[in-house]
């Protein structure tokens, strides 16, 4: 377990995340720019093509069915655009992405496995991880200690020259 593989991951499942969101909003600008395009063109030159045939069917057949067949014509017209505005993106992009988004977060999950069973050791054994940090700093004070009470216990057996006594 080691948090700079924790950092690494994490970093490339947001990166991952920000590619598949702007794959994603590219795609859906796409649609809708495709739709406004299909509504321009429906607004201006659709009415002039009904108007011109709405004029010739009139001569040939009454108005309401002149009517009618125009309609169904721009139902027709309008289902097709739709239809080409919402084809899925681009595959190997969101392939591509979806695939290391899914690599990072099995790498993550596998960090945070390994971290919590590091804690619950932690958890259910403390002295095993503290002993290791605690030895060396042990170790020290018990020998600064046996020297201290070495020289000094040598220090007590014979008193010092200048040592003298107030009668």
């Amino acid at each position: 377990m080691d948090t700079e593989n924790v950092v690494k991951h994490l970093r490339l499942l947001w990166r991952t995340d920000r590619v598949i969101a702007d794959i994603r909003l590219r795609h859906l600008l796409v649609g809708l720019g495709l739709r406004a395009f299909a509504a321009l063109i429906a607004v201006f030159g659709l009415l002039m093509f009904e108007l011109a045939a709405y004029l010739a069917l009139v001569q040939i057949t009454s108005a309401v069915v002149a009517a009618a067949a125009l309609g169904a014509c721009n139902v027709a017209i309008a289902a097709i655009l739709l239809i080409i505005a919402s084809r899925a993106p681009s595959g190997r992009e969101l392939e591509l992405a979806n695939e290391i988004h899914s690599s990072s977060m099995d790498s993550l999950q596998l960090e945070a496995r390994a971290l919590q069973a590091h804690i619950s050791s932690v958890v259910n054994h403390p002295l095993n991880s503290l002993i290791p940090l605690l030895i060396v700093p042990i170790a020290t004070m018990i020998i600064r200690t046996l020297r201290s009470h070495g020289g000094s216990e040598g220090e007590a057996a014979s008193p010092p020259p200048n040592d003298r006594r107030a009668t």
